[in-house]
């Protein structure tokens, strides 16, 4: 398979943000945007991605034998690194200015990717932020959130608590059981607006390490299909881990890096 040369073209072509689109990521930590991807490109990626993830998985378990962490959706990590098409996604300049605008910084760099296939029946992806798995020295990271398809609530699209990266309590807590009641009572005492809407075809959001978030269950007999890419400041500076999973991180996405230094290593390449 081979990327068509108006797909390889609208790759590189930029996405217009406006100066309230900025603004209110700046506020909130999230924004989601329409028609980031046309119809040509999101078909094509969809089977490519598909096509990669098939070949990937190797989790058999029944659904309900999972724990609620496998239950929520089957995770590929670094598509990139197996794919030469799919590739042409991750390494975007497309995505990877928007993604630099948003946060306002001079360009980024990929930290990884990772396919979210949440499964015909799947459950909630419990509350959680991000960061707390990463060794990053600031909060200059973001995820772009792109589902591969339409992402009516059924399907469980992405949720977010607008402007919850002020919130500290919680920051501690590993993606599961507790961090979803822990957080959702966190939540339910604050002024942040919880948000849940579909996804056009196309529409993708974005999101910073801090925001907390969470995903429906999909409760159709249809795959959800998302592909995320998080980037980061291309000056980010590795910091001593503070949990197992971010020395976990570090050696699995940052192999090389150096405690104090910028993180340019062959996995963390300059995107935009």
């Amino acid at each position: 398979m081979q990327v068509p040369n108006s797909i390889q073209s609208f790759l590189q072509t930029p996405y217009t943000l406006s100066p309230e689109q900025v603004a209110h990521y700046q506020h909130y930590r999230y924004i989601k945007l329409k028609e980031v991807l046309n119809a040509e490109t999101l078909d094509f990626f969809n089977k490519a991605i598909t096509e990669r993830v098939h070949l990937m998985n190797e989790n058999t378990t029944p659904l309900e034998e999972r724990s609620t962490y496998g239950k929520a959706f089957l995770q590929l990590f670094n598509l990139w690194t197996a794919d030469e098409v799919v590739k042409e996604l991750i390494f975007s300049k497309r995505l990877g200015k928007l993604a630099s605008d948003l946060m306002q910084v001079d360009g980024v760099r990929l930290y990884h990717d990772q396919a979210l296939f949440k499964e015909g029946g799947g459950g909630i992806t419990p509350w959680h932020a991000d960061q707390y798995y990463w060794p990053l020295e600031t909060d200059k990271t973001i995820t772009a959130w792109i589902p591969l398809q339409e992402t009516p609530l059924e399907l469980g699209p992405l949720e977010f608590s607008a402007g919850s990266h002020e919130i500290v309590e919680g920051r501690e807590l590993e993606i599961g059981d507790e961090s979803e009641v822990l957080i959702q009572q966190k939540l339910k005492i604050t002024d942040f607006k919880h948000v849940i809407e579909p996804f056009d075809a196309g529409e993708i959001s974005f999101h910073s390490g801090w925001v907390f978030h969470r995903a429906g269950a999909n409760t159709t007999t249809e795959m959800r299909k998302v592909m995320t890419i998080i980037y980061m400041d291309k000056n980010m500076i590795l910091k001593n881990p503070e949990n197992t999973n971010q020395l976990n991180d570090w050696n699995t996405w940052c192999p090389g890096a150096k405690v104090g230094e910028v993180i340019d290593t062959t996995l963390n390449p300059v995107i935009y």
